[in-house]
């Protein structure tokens, strides 16, 4: 179990180096976030979705795995915020949900399914990814927003998002039989990797935006309990019952869903702190300690459940 733990530790390390490149590039050459924000999610993110819808084999299990990924953010989300109500009396309760319900699923999560999981699973992840975007700017937004925002107007965003529509033309592509080539596809893997590398630079460069912050234990432990705690306790308790009762997913879709359910706090969770003046610092430092936390928790969690 030792070794195992040792060696998938080896494997997801250059997802740090990537960070300190990130951290390296805006303090030496003076990139900004704002300069790689546009390229990840108009161009890259797309052509990662497109590329894991089309390969996808597709059945009644792969179809519904999204719907129930979508489901425990929602559901770990309200459940949060009905705890989190006694506890904070401020905007508090609603950062403290809007990141339970998600987690850095893309620019972290992706290139850890595809060192953990074989390739066909692995696109299956990218599939459910699709859903964290649903949950972030429909349920997620409103909760964090307090009812600034409309649900209408949430939705909107969502039909801005090109992610949507390049799920739905690999769907289409992938159910009439469309081949695009090995050379296309291996196109498309390129674009997978620029898409991990340049996301998790994106968590670096998001370091040096962190000024000296005092430490918010209450917020960060409700945060990393979420996280950390609840999250793989959900996926693990869904397969369970899943496996034994109704028999509506497969096991393609329990590891997925553990994998899901292993990564750090999501970068949007900082972002969406910044825009509605939500402990800003504490969500971006939040974020930081859980991506270091997780270089030692994902190895253990993933040599007990994978």
């Amino acid at each position: 179990m030792f070794s195992t733990i040792i060696a998938l530790g080896l494997k997801i390390f250059p997802l740090y180096i990537n960070i300190a490149l990130g951290f390296a590039a805006v303090k030496k050459l003076g990139i900004s976030r704002d300069m790689i924000a546009p390229l990840i999610v108009y161009i890259l993110s797309p052509a990662v979705v497109f590329g894991a819808t089309l390969q996808v084999h597709l059945d009644k299990g792969v179809i519904l795995l999204p719907l129930v990924i979508f489901a425990m953010s929602a559901g770990l989300c309200f459940f949060t915020l009905f705890i989190a109500k006694r506890v904070w009396s401020d905007k508090t309760k609603n950062l403290v949900a809007f990141s339970a319900g998600t987690g850095n699923t893309g620019y972290f999560g992706i290139p850890l399914a595809f060192i953990l999981l074989p390739t066909d699973i692995a696109n299956l992840y990218v599939l459910a990814l699709v859903m964290s975007f649903l949950y972030e700017y429909t349920i997620g937004f409103y909760i964090i927003s307090r009812g600034s925002y409309t649900f209408a107007q949430s939705m909107m965003k969502i039909a801005k998002l090109p992610v949507i529509y390049a799920a739905v033309a690999g769907f289409a592509c992938n159910i009439s039989g469309v081949n695009f080539g090995e050379s296309f596809m291996g196109y498309l893997d390129t674009l997978r990797g620029a898409y991990s590398t340049l996301g998790m630079m994106m968590v670096g460069m998001g370091l040096c935006g962190i000024k000296s912050v005092g430490l918010d234990k209450k917020f960060i432990s409700a945060a990393f309990f979420a996280k950390f705690v609840m999250w793989p306790l959900l996926a693990l308790f869904v397969a369970f019952v899943d496996k034994n009762i109704f028999h509506l997913l497969n096991e393609g879709a329990y590891q997925v869903m553990l994998v899901y359910s292993i990564v750090p706090m999501a970068a949007n969770t900082a972002i969406m702190a910044t825009l509605f003046k939500v402990k800003p610092e504490q969500a971006s430092l939040a974020t930081l300690l859980s991506t270091l936390l997780a270089f030692f928790t994902i190895p253990v969690m993933a040599a007990w459940f994978l």
